[in-house]
């Protein structure tokens, strides 16, 4: 038994799926369980219309969600008319035509309307996920302690994500979003932060509060039998897409004879950002693939050649976990209180000749057993910190003290 056996949890998320923060969620969704609560998951939307009792609206989004019909499942989400309330008209919609997706966000989440399943509720601790989904967490908490977990600094991910589209001048400054995401911030209990720099950060804006970091619960993959294959896996997102024109324009043509297979999303980006790229390679792009753990399974090598990116990258996670070697660039295990020197099967460049060094070198070394990869430094790493024991254990110590 632990401290949390039959206490009610609440975890509140937003209304997403096929995403980073989605698998955040269901590890902790499976952290809480495992301790004992009794779990209940909000999802919640900023997309006018979709009120709770509309089931037929929801049907595509529980259809992509499967794994938290193990929980009781509750959801939030504005009513159309929400919108035109004059405080919402000024606070949040006038703001989002400017670019200010910290107003609308939480601006929209204040007006959801909750299920009674949930609304009805009593819970001991409501563990809430992105500053923007706290109006929602606040009104099912009444006292109870609010865990946050923070999801990197969104107001940096808003603007970012402002950068060439057409918005009302003055556009929302960063400085506006994140003086609103703070503000939200301030009324949890504790800040839990996935990646060591988002940590830093947070500290730093907000010295007053209590911190913790929390890394995500990254589910292992395979550690053998083995195979014969040099993998790379990415979706398709900008930064990976950099990442894997960098390699295949500068790294790939200082390995001649070296085939890699390139599995995920990401080739679809490749093609759209230098279709004659992707079809010179065209060969090694293997599409999507349902179980990610086949791929480790039978690799013999992975490579990470990250040049852009924020947080914790879960993909270099689920590799470090695999007890592969790999060929990493320094960027790839950002995020970490790991010295990547100690290592030992990971070589580490972050240009292209010595990338492609380390890919020879390590190719033409055989093929570590399952044993060697069991036992190798990145998988005794991934154990201590980023497996769902360690989530679960870390997690409990954190919260604990905070129940009543």
């Amino acid at each position: 038994m632990t401290a949390f056996a039959n206490r009610a949890v609440a975890i509140v998320h937003p209304a997403w799926h096929s995403c980073g923060t989605y698998q955040v969620v269901l590890g902790q969704v499976a952290a809480w369980k495992s301790l004992g609560a009794r779990v209940t998951t909000i999802a919640v939307s900023d997309e006018p219309g979709r009120k709770p009792e509309r089931a037929w609206i929801w049907k595509n989004y529980r259809a992509h969600t499967p794994e938290l019909d193990a929980t009781e499942r509750a959801f939030a989400g504005p009513p159309l008319h929400a919108v035109i309330k004059p405080h919402v008209l000024r606070n949040a919609v006038w703001p989002y035509a400017h670019g200010d997706q910290a107003a609308i966000r939480a601006g929209l989440a204040s007006e959801a309307e909750i299920s009674p399943l949930a609304l009805n509720g009593a819970y001991d601790i409501v563990h809430c996920n992105h500053f923007f989904t706290m109006p929602v967490a606040l009104r099912l908490a009444r006292g109870a302690p609010i865990l946050l977990d923070s999801h990197d600094l969104q107001a940096r991910q808003f603007h970012l994500t402002a950068e060439g589209k057409f918005r009302l001048s003055p556009r929302a400054s960063y400085e506006s979003m994140l003086a609103q995401e703070l503000g939200w911030m301030r009324k949890a209990d504790v800040l839990l932060h996935l990646n060591a720099e988002e940590n830093e950060a947070f500290c730093a804006l907000l010295p007053e509060k209590r911190h913790a970091l929390l890394y995500p619960a990254v589910p292992p993959v395979p550690t053998g039998p083995g195979g014969q294959e040099i993998v790379l896996v990415s979706s398709w997102n900008r930064a990976n897409v950099e990442s894997a024109l960098w390699f295949l324009r500068d790294v790939v043509p200082l390995a001649p004879g070296i085939a890699v297979k390139i599995y995920g999303s990401v080739g679809d980006g490749v093609r759209a950002a230098d279709a004659a790229l992707h079809e010179k390679y065209r060969a090694w792009f293997m599409g999507r693939v349902d179980h990610i753990g086949d791929i480790y399974a039978n690799a013999r090598l992975a490579l990470l050649p990250t040049t852009s990116g924020t947080g914790l990258s879960i993909k270099s996670v689920e590799a470090m976990a695999s007890g592969l070697p790999l060929v990493a660039t320094s960027h790839a295990l950002r995020g970490m209180n790991i010295d990547p020197t100690s290592l030992d099967n990971v070589a580490l460049a972050d240009d292209a000749e010595g990338f492609a060094a380390a890919l020879r070198m390590l190719a033409a070394r055989p093929a570590p057993d399952e044993a060697q990869r069991i036992s190798s430094a990145t998988r005794r790493a991934y154990d201590a910190h980023f497996s769902e024991a360690a989530y679960r254990a870390k997690l409990s110590a954190i919260a604990a003290p905070l129940l009543r």
